[in-house]
């Protein structure tokens, strides 16, 4: 037996292809079943996505609708002529426990995990009419669960399964309350969010509801019971009926989860409903959960309506009256917006909020009675059921008019979070504003009317009229948000307007503060400035998010029109414009501030352009500045130095424009020769004659110099820099000059310095010298400080200085020294003789070695080989060396060739081809034979540079046989 999915449970998926909007709310299908009925249905209950249907045979009907095709078929214990028929089922919201009750009153437990119903022993005689599960929907066991009995009495109990035949699956029943009202039709216990000991139980009967909140005690795995507490200390709050009929339905229905909320959570419980039906209507409300106090049962009450039975139960004709009817409601059903009721065959269903029907429509045939109407309050599914039939009530998107009911009851955010379209939430934003501007609310309105279509223009004159500059600038700013970045001109409309606005109004609060005068009846000068810092604060975050809608030239005339030197300072380092701050702080002469901006500033153009006149006012400061700037190009910072060093008049050591090309040199390491120059000029103009500067940096300059030589020399030369200029001559090699300026300055010591440089030319070295002697001997009174100096120089003689003395100088004032020059000149003359002595031998030996060549010769053995071809020697001319190696000519030119240079192996070419062909013939033919003969056999071609050559070629070549080298 199995589901028939192709027509039951499928119909309502098929449906759900259309359009959501054009289908109804209800609808009712009809549950085709592919098994035959043995017997009819006598009662229904529906959880977690698990149908259970009772027979009049006493047998049960477990099916998962998840897999419709396994069907769980269970029997009771007993035949229902033992027991009586099933007259009702109870099952807990996660399909884990079923209670089912007979006629008779038998009573069974069925665990999901079991197929065999276990009879309830406490139970037994107990007419069950409703059951409140344990709001932490436990499964394996149902923990503390209430009872309510068709006497009136309410029950707590624990169930669980057991395996074991001497042990009762319900631990213990207490009677907890007795009520003589009757049947106990409803239950229900939830816990209270925040107060896991907290409970709130609601208990109906046909004429009166209670409303139970209170502590509950500590139970241990059903071993104490833990509602006694909760029903001993409290007092219930009572909503009572005038009068009631006896013979009417009573039920009490809860709202199921909400679709988004998958599980309950203790802590917390999604929002509910609640519904009692009695003989008057429908009683219903939100199931509230503060106060956590008795006092919740009154607030809940209070909050609840009737919906009157005539309402529900009488059908609507096509006029729109409705019909008298008689009729009572014989089911209810909660869904989250909507009142299900079963009156008769009919199935009505109305709204919660409005009272209204939304859905009338005849089901059953006549005579036809429904045993349940059930709901899945965790699937959120509705069912119906007759004795043979099945029907799925499908609810489909049933909020889509909520908002309209709110926005009619005036309640703006609840129907904001039930719209679902863009002009839903608009409809409600225009309604909302309208509503807000009637009641004077002008700053809430601004807010909602800057998200909804409403006119500009309209909303905008509103505030106008109304005189709510505050609620304008909100309006405007809300509304700024809403266009998208395309809409350019919008933007800078709306962005400059606001502007305006900002700065009316700061100029409006400063003008109250100055006066003293309270801005209105409820803002004192305090509250005034508190107000301004906070409209301040609004405008500079208005400008950090906008800045890219305003227009620059826009936006300086409306705040300079205004006088708000503040803000106009903000928008332009909001924007990045610095020129302009640094001009405003700079045309007021404010140097510190200028400064201040310079520092946080990376581009160069702005350091080039201002440098001038703070290097003018603030020099060290803006040095400081220049100096942590790594992106600048200091020749385009010459101009500023040089102002700054012509107005200059302190110690060089306090020279701003010295300082920063002195870090430039030095720390950046600058090759570019204006700066050098620069630093020279302000070295060589200082008034100091102290030289210590300016010759240490062209000391540290070295051998190449990054300045012009020239330019420093001719100013250094204009200032009367005479170390400088005697340093900037030897770096050029100009010794002459730079001894001839230091001695024309007297500066003897200098130009003996100098006169030692040029070691690598002792002529010009004597020269130099000869110069400094010249000045010695003419400044000084006696020959002993000439002799002296004569000392200091290794290259004058004593005879080089003779011409220098005066005539009237005696011969005898310097004899010693002249003795001694003769000695020296003596002991010259006898090394010279030693060695034109040795070189005369020297060259006699070689004329007897170059005569002995003449008759040098060699032996030649009879079996001697070429040393090239292995050939015997003297098969054909040879050539034997000193070294005893000896070669066929041939084999020796051929071997040549092979070493020689390009140029030499061409040569040898030619004379062979020459020589062999007879193109040469008598006294040339034998010059160019000795020719090639010295050209082949200029050396050895086994023990000369021709076998160094070689080095890098094997002992072993590819073509000869390796294993010959085989020790």
């Amino acid at each position: 037996m199995a589901l028939d999915t192709s027509n039951g449970f499928v119909g309502a998926s098929m449906a759900a292809d259309l359009a959501d909007g054009a289908l109804p709310v209800f609808d009712v299908e009809r549950v085709q079943l592919q098994f035959s009925i043995a017997a009819d249905f006598v009662a229904a209950q529906v959880a977690n996505n698990v149908l259970i249907l009772a027979l009049s045979n006493g047998r049960i009907l477990r099916i998962d609708l998840n897999r419709p095709e396994d069907i769980d078929d269970i029997d009771l214990p007993k035949k229902p002529s033992e027991v009586g028929v099933i007259r009702r089922m109870f099952l807990d919201p996660t399909a884990s426990h079923l209670i089912v009750c007979t006629a008779l009153g038998e009573n069974y437990y069925l665990h999901s995990q079991s197929r065999q119903p276990r009879p309830l022993a406490r139970l037994r005689g107990v007419a069950i009419e409703s059951i409140a599960w344990n709001p932490a929907l436990p499964t394996a066991s149902t923990r503390e669960i209430l009872i309510g009995a068709s006497d009136g009495n309410v029950y707590e109990g624990y169930i669980e399964t057991s395996t074991e035949f001497y042990r009762k699956e319900d631990k213990y029943l207490k009677l907890l309350q007795k009520l003589p009202d009757g049947p106990v039709t409803g239950l229900w216990a939830d816990i209270l969010p925040g107060r896991a000991d907290m409970r709130r139980v609601i208990v109906s009967t046909q004429s009166r509801l209670f409303h139970w909140v209170g502590k509950v005690g500590r139970g241990h795995d059903g071993s104490a019971s833990i509602y006694s507490k909760l029903f001993e200390a409290e007092q219930p709050v009572i909503h009572e009926l005038s009068r009631s009929s006896a013979t009417a339905a009573s039920a009490l229905a809860i709202s199921p989860d909400a679709p988004d909320v998958s599980k309950f959570k203790e802590d917390t419980p999604p929002e509910r409903a609640f519904a009692w039906l009695s003989p008057h209507g429908v009683y219903h409300g939100k199931l509230l959960v503060e106060p956590a106090t008795s006092d919740l049962g009154t607030k809940v009450f209070a909050d609840s309506k009737l919906v009157p039975r005539s309402q529900l139960a009488s059908p609507e004709t096509a006029t729109g009256r409705r019909q008298a009817s008689t009729e009572y409601i014989d089911a209810i059903a909660l869904t989250q917006w909507h009142v299900i009721c079963l009156v008769g065959g009919r199935i009505v269903a109305a709204n919660q909020l409005t009272g209204a029907t939304v859905y009338d429509q005849v089901i059953l045939d006549h005579g036809l009675k429904a045993i349940g109407l059930c709901v899945d309050i965790q699937k959120n599914t509705f069912w119906l059921f007759t004795s043979s039939e099945i029907f799925e009530i499908v609810v489909r998107d049933e909020d889509r008019d909520i908002w309209k009911i709110m926005l009619k009851l005036q309640k703006f955010d609840q129907a904001l979070q039930h719209a679902h379209t863009p002009a839903q939430r608009d409809a409600i934003a225009i309604a909302s504003g309208d509503h807000l501007v009637g009641k004077s609310h002008y700053g809430e309105a601004a807010g909602v009317y800057g998200k909804s279509s409403k006119p500009f223009e309209e909303v905008a004159l509103c505030f106008i009229d109304n005189n709510q500059p505050d609620a304008l600038r909100k309006y405007l700013l809300t509304k700024l948000t809403t266009f998208k970045k395309s809409s350019v001109m919008q933007r800078i409309m709306i962005a400059s307007w606001l502007v305006e606005i900002f700065m009316a109004k700061l100029n409006s609060l400063d003008d109250t503060i100055i006066t003293g005068a309270e801005l209105s009846e409820t803002l004192n000068p305090t509250q005034t400035k508190e107000q301004l810092d906070t409209v301040r604060g609004e405008y500079h975050d208005f400008i950090n998010k906008h800045k890219s809608d305003l227009d620059r030239k826009t936006v300086y005339d409306v705040i300079s029109s205004h006088g708000r030197e503040e803000e106009l300072l903000f928008y332009a380092n909001a924007v990045n414009d610095y020129n302009f701050v640094l001009s405003y702080w700079v045309q007021r002469e404010r140097w510190s501030e200028a400064l201040n901006v310079l520092k946080r500033q990376t581009d160069a153009d702005i350091f080039y352009r201002y440098s001038s006149v703070l290097m003018t006012h603030a020099a060290a400061e803006l040095v400081d500045i220049l100096m942590r700037q790594s992106n600048l190009k200091p020749r385009n910072l010459i101009p500023a130095l040089l102002e700054y060093e012509r107005n200059f008049k302190g110690a060089l050591a306090q020279n701003q424009a010295v300082r920063y090309l002195q870090y430039v040199v030095n720390q950046l390491g600058s090759a570019d020769s204006a700066v050098h120059n620069t630093l020279v000029s302000m070295y060589a103009a200082h008034p100091s004659r102290d030289e210590s500067a300016l010759l240490a940096y062209l000391e540290s300059q070295g051998d190449e110099p990054r300045f012009d030589p020239d330019f420093a020399l001719r100013l250094c030369i204009q200032h009367h820099r005479v170390l400088s200029c005697a340093h900037i001559y030897t770096s050029m090699g100009q010794y002459v000059q730079a001894v001839d300026l230091a001695l024309a300055h007297g500066e003897v010591g200098l130009a003996s310095i100098i006169a030692n440089r040029p070691m690598s030319n002792p002529p010009l070295r004597k020269k130099l010298w000869l110069a400094v002697a010249r000045k010695v001997i003419s400044q000084s009174n006696g020959i002993k400080t000439a002799i002296e100096f004569l000392r200091s120089c290794d290259l004058l003689k004593i005879e080089d200085l003779i011409p220098f003395f005066p005539d009237f100088v005696v011969i005898d004032d310097f004899k010693e020294e002249i003795c001694a020059a003769l000695e020296d000149y003596s002991r010259n003359i006898d090394g010279l003789r030693r060695e034109m002595d040795e070189s005369s031998q020297t060259a006699a030996n070689i004329k007897v070695d170059i005569a002995a060549l003449e008759h040098r010769y060699a032996i030649v053995e009879p079996g001697e080989k070429c040393y090239s071809c292995g050939l015997p020697l003297l098969s054909r001319q040879f050539f034997v060396f000193p070294c005893q190696h000896a070669f066929h000519s041939d084999c020796l030119g051929r071997r040549v060739l092979e070493q020689a240079g390009p140029a030499k192996a061409k040569r040898i070419r030619e004379c062979q081809v020459q020589v062999s062909k007879g193109l040469v013939s008598g006294a040339r033919r034998e010059a160019m034979v000795a020719e090639l003969d010295s050209l082949v056999a200029s050396a050895c071609i086994l023990c000369s540079d021709y076998a160094i050559r070689r080095i890098n070629e094997p002992f072993v070549k590819e073509d000869e046989d390796k294993s010959e080298w085989a020790l």
